[in-house]
């Protein structure tokens, strides 16, 4: 299942993160997950929310650039070689990375790795033959 991921480009200027922050904050968005990227000139803030397009609204009407791109979600035990088991599953299959960033479910011993590929039907397939677990967008919005 394919998940959606905002991402916020936010100008190395004081300020705009808490900016954007405060934004989705005053909308009543929970933030699910989420990874910043800095470059010389601008970051660029991932985020996993309950409802993505309400929160690309809330943040393009304060003159934020938004985009929405989707992204997989799976299930990895909580233990070293984890990463590296479904890594090597993308890598046997020619599926290349584009990024990923992970947080822990805290009820339990596993941890949720966001992948961002190339090809996400492709990485779905095949994580899927893998018996790898796909999260759904539910899925994460309850933890």
């Amino acid at each position: 299942m394919k998940l959606k991921q905002i991402s916020i480009f936010l100008e190395n200027k004081e300020g705009r993160l808490k900016k954007a922050i405060s934004i989705l904050s005053q909308a009543n968005t929970n933030i699910r997950a989420l990874s910043i990227a800095d470059t010389s000139e601008f970051g660029i803030l991932r985020l996993i929310v309950p409802e993505p397009e309400k929160a690309q609204k809330k943040l393009e009407e304060n003159n934020f650039v938004v985009k929405v791109n989707e992204v997989i979600a799976v299930e990895v035990p909580d233990q070293p070689g984890g990463l590296d088991s479904i890594l090597s599953i993308l890598y046997g299959s020619q599926i290349n990375v584009e990024y990923l960033y992970a947080f822990v479910e805290k009820n339990e011993d596993k941890a949720i790795v966001v992948i961002k590929t190339e090809n996400i039907d492709e990485g779905i397939a095949a994580l899927e033959e893998s018996n790898i677990k796909i999260m759904s967008a539910e899925d994460v919005n309850k933890l």
